[in-house]
């Protein structure tokens, strides 16, 4: 008959072998988070059952050759949602019309291959499927997958966004995607038109766990004067990164752990140790300082905390239903596609519809 103790070490073991998967469980619960009308949980199950494997598969093979690719799409998901809504506008190349966002000053410094990245998925999935997975869910797909495969939780994306017909003007851009100089005040101010708070402020700006920053963005810390709030040797290391100001060059934005989506961003925080003003404003301000205090000492907490915001904020002024389109190409409206047919534009249209 076994004894206490080798019961004991049995379950022990049991327990270390499983934890791996122990959080990634628990992604079931997060799909309590608010859903907006139109979009749906399970909404390619018939049309395109494979889209989420399909995805995954090829970003484990994308992040193993650069890891680094992770944090350019989790940023490509921020720029889109936060100009005019989760419409994949982001990714529309200039036309007739004017700029796209991307020739906005804020976008300057996305990385070209997460756009190269979100187009190798649509081909992929459309294969598959035909064109009924738009690209502003495979956008969202990709940032989620971006922090679960480098560390960070797992959850469910409410799918069915459609893809926006027009991009933002470069003034839109600016007023709504926020420099790394922006205090809190700034920040707290345009999530509120949102509908976000100060939780969701400090969670998704969790988000610089992994990914790197421009000298451009922070040198203001450095010169003239030195920030107070920076520590010390941490100043210092980052003069030797950008020695002089217009300096071109990049540093990580999480100096404990750069390509793992984990709590020490935070960490960072606590310590002086923020890359932005935007981030090190968060734990000196009072309003935001017990957020930043508490997702430091609780990763759990912020895992949490973090999918809820995301999961609000990927719905922002989504189209649904017969609004927008699914483009045959991320980069071009359908109308301005010279390779797309008015069949199949009916076909694909017509095989949408039938997901309602």
């Amino acid at each position: 008959m076994p004894s206490a103790a080798s019961f004991t070490t049995f379950l022990l073991i049991s327990s270390l072998l499983a934890s791996p998967f122990a959080w990634v469980a628990e992604a079931n619960t997060y799909t309590s988070a608010p859903k907006v009308k139109g979009l749906s949980w399970t909404f390619y199950k018939s049309s395109c059952p494979k889209v989420e494997s399909i995805v995954r598969k090829h970003l484990k093979k994308v992040f193993k050759e650069d890891v680094g690719q992770a944090a350019g799409l989790l940023r490509l998901h921020f720029h889109d949602c936060f100009v005019q809504g989760c419409d994949g506008s982001v990714l529309l190349d200039g036309s007739a019309s004017g700029p796209s966002e991307q020739d906005a000053p804020p976008n300057l410094t996305l990385r070209a291959k997460a756009f190269e990245i979100i187009n190798d998925l649509r081909e992929l999935v459309h294969k598959e499927c035909g064109r009924v997975v738009s690209c502003a869910d495979l956008v969202a797909l990709a940032a989620r997958d971006s922090v679960f495969l480098t560390g960070g939780p797992d959850y469910e994306v409410p799918l069915g966004r459609r893809d926006g017909l027009t991009f933002a003007t470069e003034e839109a851009t600016l007023n709504n995607l926020l420099p790394g100089t922006a205090n809190t005040t700034t920040i707290l101010d345009l999530l509120k038109t949102k509908n976000l708070d100060a939780t969701d402020a400090v969670a998704l700006s969790g988000g610089h766990t992994i990914g790197i920053g421009h000298c451009s963005s922070f040198e203001e810390r450095l010169y003239p004067t030195q920030d107070p709030t920076l520590a010390k040797t941490f100043a210092k290391d980052l003069k030797k990164v950008c020695p002089t100001p217009d300096f071109n060059n990049t540093t990580v934005l999480d100096i404990r752990s750069p390509n793992k989506f984990d709590n020490k961003y935070y960490v960072n925080l606590v310590h002086r140790q923020g890359l932005f003003t935007s981030d090190q404003d968060l734990y000196t301000d009072a309003r935001t300082k017990d957020i930043v205090e508490s997702f430091a000492a609780d990763e759990s907490l912020f895992f949490e905390k973090f999918v809820h915001s995301m999961i609000k904020m990927g719905q922002l002024s989504v189209l649904t239903g017969k609004k927008g389109e699914i483009r045959a190409n991320c980069s071009v409206r359908n109308s301005d596609n010279k390779l797309l047919t008015s069949v199949v534009e009916d076909e694909a249209e017509e095989a949408w519809s039938e997901l309602k």
